[in-house]
């Protein structure tokens, strides 16, 4: 029976409707008449028995007295959380980013282990989809990793073995937990006295939520408290920040890793760099569309570094917040390329920054749980006003399957923080790259427009790299 950590408290009380705390990402499956939701249930069964806390769910204490505690569901239901869809055949690009709006605008039941993950068929060219849903506070790379990482498997014939029959254990009484909040607060007093905080935290999540619910001066309230908790200041107009409605909409761009190393190789500087820059050139030429005059964009930009620590980990780092300033009022794509590796500098200067190829030599496709730490990161440890999160981590260099299914590609899907319109996620696997791009509905109407000048932002820069390489 473990305790819920601060941290992941924070993160509950701050999954409101307008706000889902969870994070989750599109696989995108070659081979729909070789995969079937039979394949998938034997697939899960096989593997969850690797992340022990997904067929766990979080137990209040009574009077709030403690912190909640993870405990075996002993009603578990994999067939609740492994849903089957199917997209009117043949499915389009377009009507997979709706399905995936709506999926990912719901909030997950408190009530049961807290993930899902859907089996979506009937893409076009013979193609099937996995989207997955995951808390933020489920997954905190030291005790758990998230589900995809442990489902996928460099080799295509990897056996799908019979489960262990499972038996969870027994759900502690009231009686019990109290029990045990004693004893830990003898164990750890420093714990103990976190109560007045968690106090604080359930307040603040309550007025999050009841500005969720009402909108207008209600969402405003939610926004407040939420930067009461996070120790920030309301934010200044910006298309990136305001109350969010409840519904997402979502959108992709590809590229290719041959494109990005061509350009770091003229220009220099890291992968990274790059990926930074194409993103700033997109957000400018959207910005432009819309009429917007803005000089730069404080992008939130989660790092992978050694844990200082030394604490026993899966994955053998950690994932630390660091702003950086997008530079969308520069013309030249070269020189974003340029500015943005100055503002990078000082991270690569620490000495423990985690080099990309230690991270594509992660077990399983770590880039599902990297990207969980990165949003949980910037909801953890920054204090000062950003206008978006933007993950970025590298995954496989060679092809992975599940089941034998060889996945083609692969979009991370970043959740909106409190009082933010947008967040973007970047997945590199098997010589391409997923941006991915979570918006709101209502206000983020455009957002295939944003997608169009991404794509126009790779094209510039291949070019302009080109021509300033050249004698």
């Amino acid at each position: 029976m473990d305790r819920l950590s601060r941290s992941e408290e924070s993160l509950l009380a701050l999954d409101a409707t307008r706000h889902p705390a969870h994070t989750g990402a599109v696989h995108v499956f070659a081979g729909d008449d070789l995969f079937a939701y039979e394949d998938l249930v034997a697939l899960v069964q096989d593997r969850i028995a690797f992340v022990p806390r997904y067929r766990q769910r979080v137990r209040a204490l009574p009077g709030g007295l403690a912190a909640p505690v993870w405990v075996d569901d002993v009603a578990f239901d994999l067939t609740y959380h492994l849903r089957r869809s199917a997209l009117p055949r043949p499915g389009t690009p377009e009507q997979l980013r709706e399905f995936l709006g709506r999926v990912m605008s719901r909030r997950l039941d408190r009530n049961r282990p807290l993930w899902e993950l859907y089996l979506v068929e009937g893409l076009a060219d013979n193609r099937f989809a996995l989207v997955s849903k995951t808390h933020l506070a489920l997954v905190d790379g030291v005790d758990t990793v998230d589900l995809g990482q442990v489902l996928l498997d460099e080799d295509p014939a990897a056996p799908v073995e019979r489960p262990v029959t499972w038996e969870p254990n027994p759900e502690p009484g009231g009686l019990d937990l109290l029990v045990a909040a004693a004893y830990d607060g003898v164990r750890d007093p420093a714990r103990a006295l976190g109560g007045l905080r968690r106090g604080v935290t359930g307040v603040l999540g309550t007025a999050v939520a009841v500005g969720d619910a009402t909108g207008g001066l209600g969402a405003t309230f939610g926004d407040l408290a939420a930067s009461a908790l996070m120790g920030t200041a309301p934010a200044q107009a910006s298309p990136f920040i305001g109350a969010a409605s409840e519904q997402r909409r979502f959108a992709g761009v590809r590229a290719r890793v041959d494109d990005l190393k061509a350009v770091r190789s003229r220009l220099g500087h890291t992968i990274n760099d790059v990926v930074l820059a194409i993103i700033t050139g997109g957000l400018r030429g959207w910005l432009q569309h819309r009429g917007e005059n803005i000089g730069s964009v404080l992008a939130l930009v989660p790092m992978s570094v050694v844990d200082a620590d030394d604490q026993p980990s899966s994955l053998g780092c950690r994932v630390a917040p660091h702003l950086t300033a997008l530079p969308v009022g520069e013309s030249r794509p070269a020189m974003r390329v340029h500015q943005i590796a100055i503002a990078t500098q000082a991270h690569k200067d620490t000495g423990v920054a985690v080099d990309a190829r230690t991270l594509t030599d992660l077990a399983g496709f770590a880039p599902a749980t990297l990207h969980a730490l990165g949003v949980r990161a910037g909801y953890e440890t920054v204090r000062r006003r950003y206008d978006l999160v933007v993950t970025n981590v590298p995954g496989p260099r060679s092809p992975v399957y599940a089941a034998g299914a060889q996945l083609e590609e692969s979009f991370p899907v970043v959740p909106l923080g409190q009082g933010h319109l947008m967040a973007i996620g970047v997945t590199s696997y098997d010589g391409g790259v997923g941006i991915g791009i979570t918006g709101d509905r209502d206000r983020l109407s455009d957002i295939d427009v944003l997608a169009q000048c991404m794509e126009e932002s790779i094209e510039e820069l291949v070019t302009d790299a080109q021509r300033e390489a050249t004698p």
